[in-house]
């Protein structure tokens, strides 16, 4: 498994409930640039249309040997999923607060491209600082530890 790109700021903004693993609808020009680690899933966000589960705002950039046909970077993509499991997310979506995330774009052993979204729920601002706070305790330790080899 070849990771292309993380989420980091989803991981900071939201406490993951639930992850999936989806497949892509993707264009030859961007899977050929997702290779090339040109994507980025900062302004990515999930959401439902007619019982089908869309992603928009994932940047793919354009293929840098594409002519006329190159693909558009932020159209909005249809992401694979089980129906049991797409049911299972419109249900949990009607609770309050909860959102699906995108939180890392990867190649799997095949070669395919797969992105894994997370059922997620907002962190409140005190949530934030314990987590920069932890994150800070981590580091600290860290440095001592290298410090006393």
């Amino acid at each position: 498994m070849q990771i292309i790109v993380k989420n980091k700021k989803a991981l900071f903004e939201f406490s993951l409930l639930e992850t999936f693993e989806a497949g892509i609808v993707l264009l030859g020009s961007e899977i050929k640039s997702i290779r090339a680690g040109k994507a980025n899933l900062q302004e990515a966000f999930c959401l439902f249309d007619d019982g089908e589960l869309f992603i928009r705002g994932l940047h793919i950039a354009e293929y840098t040997h594409g002519g006329y046909a190159n693909h558009e970077p932020l159209r909005q993509r249809k992401l694979l999923l089980k129906r049991t499991e797409l049911k299972k997310l419109q249900q949990k979506l009607k609770e309050k607060g909860l959102t699906i995330v995108p939180i890392k774009l990867y190649l799997n052993d095949k070669g395919l491209a797969k992105l894994e979204i997370a059922l997620a729920k907002g962190k409140k601002l005190y949530d934030k600082r314990e987590t920069i706070k932890a994150r800070d305790i981590k580091k600290q330790l860290d440095s001592t530890r290298k410090q006393l080899k």
